[in-house]
């Protein structure tokens, strides 16, 4: 098999995603897409001709992030038409996965030069909650699934496995104020700005080119103020059955008769916009055309769990991926998991036992915000960067994702 390259990887801020409050929120989805494309292509005077398939993520498909957003942001960023593009849905995994497959193309010796990455417009996606009908289960309404495997809402699920593990608020606060601590001292030892390109208004000035998000200074004594969220969607409906959030995980997890709601705004993942791209291609292509890789593609790897727990893939996805690459947790530099809820990544460290200097050594979602579709492809690039600034080999990220999966990839310096 051929070996798969990242020849670059490139990102937007963060910016925080809420109309009226955020820098980016103004700008359309396919132009925030296009603004990653087209750094790729000049930051690597990139032929757009040679671009076999751009393999783009994004979460919620719908009127402005619909049509295909990975050939819309590729026409928009001014690419030959010749480079063709498909958008993809694995929930939050959709960035992950959008390498993942794009590695494989050019593994497989298929292609040459694909592009994976992915763009999420929270701003936009969430002010039309409540237009139109409205669906707030991964079920849409399938009552059918429901039956066979409820799936709630992902704070309560959080809040669940925190119930079921015994995991206190207080270790939740205390990586969530981790988080804060790690993303400020990458901002201020300028950690992020080889993969940070900015985003532009249509007249030329910039809309945003820092990280909007984070907020210095975050304390445990600050979060223990803030009350936990979602203790209220515990015994909310969700529809006119009657059936609530919670009773739906408690049909399988009965024992769950006593809650402990630990997650609040400050230990659960930021909401923001956001796009990011990865640059990858064969051997040779890169020396054909005089491009330098960064990194190669080691593994790959792709694992259901829970579908009512939801958040709990993570650990066997990173088992798996270790075991297909031949390689032990000890062999691992730099860990990526995202911190879609406090939980998910504390769990993570103390189910695989993990050093904790080596995981999310610049922060996370807790702290910088999980723009959906475009964070696992951040997270790769946020990996690559930091095994550069240290000099270590191997990096793995994963994510949890809706429907209870997890996909996972490990790079590897080169």
């Amino acid at each position: 098999m051929a070996d798969a390259f990242i020849i670059d990887t490139c990102r937007t801020p963060r910016g925080i995603g809420k109309i009226g409050k955020g820098s980016l929120a103004h700008i359309h989805p396919q132009k925030l897409a296009a603004t990653v494309l087209k750094a790729l292509a000049e930051r690597n005077n990139l032929n757009t001709e040679d671009v076999n398939d751009i393999i783009w993520g994004c979460n919620n498909q719908t009127g402005k992030q619909s049509a295909d957003l990975g050939r819309m942001a590729a026409l928009e960023a001014g690419y030959s038409v010749l480079a063709s593009g498909v958008t993809l849905d694995r929930f939050c995994g959709s960035g992950i996965t959008s390498v993942s497959l794009a590695a494989a193309q050019v593994m497989s010796g298929m292609e040459d030069v694909v592009i994976g990455g992915g763009t999420e417009m929270m701003s936009y996606t969430g002010s039309l909650k409540n237009t139109g009908d409205s669906y707030p289960l991964f079920d849409r309404g399938n009552l059918s699934l429901r039956d066979k495997h409820p799936q709630s809402n992902q704070g309560i699920c959080a809040d669940a496995i925190a119930t079921i593990e015994g995991i206190d608020r207080d270790s939740l606060d205390k990586l969530a104020v981790i988080s804060q601590q790690r993303a400020e001292r990458a901002i201020k030892e300028n950690r992020f700005d080889g993969s940070l390109v900015p985003v532009l208004n249509d007249d030329g000035s910039v809309a945003l080119d820092r990280e909007e998000f984070p907020r210095p200074g975050t304390s445990r004594e600050s979060l223990a103020g803030l009350n936990a969220v979602f203790d209220q969607w515990h015994s909310a409906p969700v529809d006119d059955s009657g059936e609530t959030f919670g009773g739906l995980i408690e049909k399988v997890y009965p024992q769950l008769n006593q809650w402990d709601h630990v997650h609040h705004a400050g230990n659960s993942s930021g909401v923001v916009d956001g796009a990011a791209a990865v640059l990858l291609a064969s051997k040779d292509y890169a020396e054909k055309n005089g491009l330098t890789p960064r990194a190669r593609i080691v593994a790959t790897a792709n694992i259901g769990d829970c579908p009512t727990l939801m958040l709990n893939a993570p650990v066997p996805a990173a088992k798996r991926v270790l075991a297909k690459a031949k390689l032990s947790k000890e062999d691992i530099d730099v860990w990526e998991i995202n911190e879609a809820f406090a939980v998910v990544a504390e769990k993570f460290i103390r189910d695989l036992d993990l050093d904790r200097e080596k995981v999310n050594i610049n922060g996370g979602a807790m702290a910088l915000g999980h723009p959906i579709a475009a964070t696992g492809a951040i997270l790769i690039g946020t990996a690559l960067d930091e095994l550069e600034r240290s000099g270590g080999r191997y990096a793995l990220i994963t994510m949890c994702a809706g429907g209870g999966m997890a996909p996972a990839i490990i790079i590897e310096r080169v």
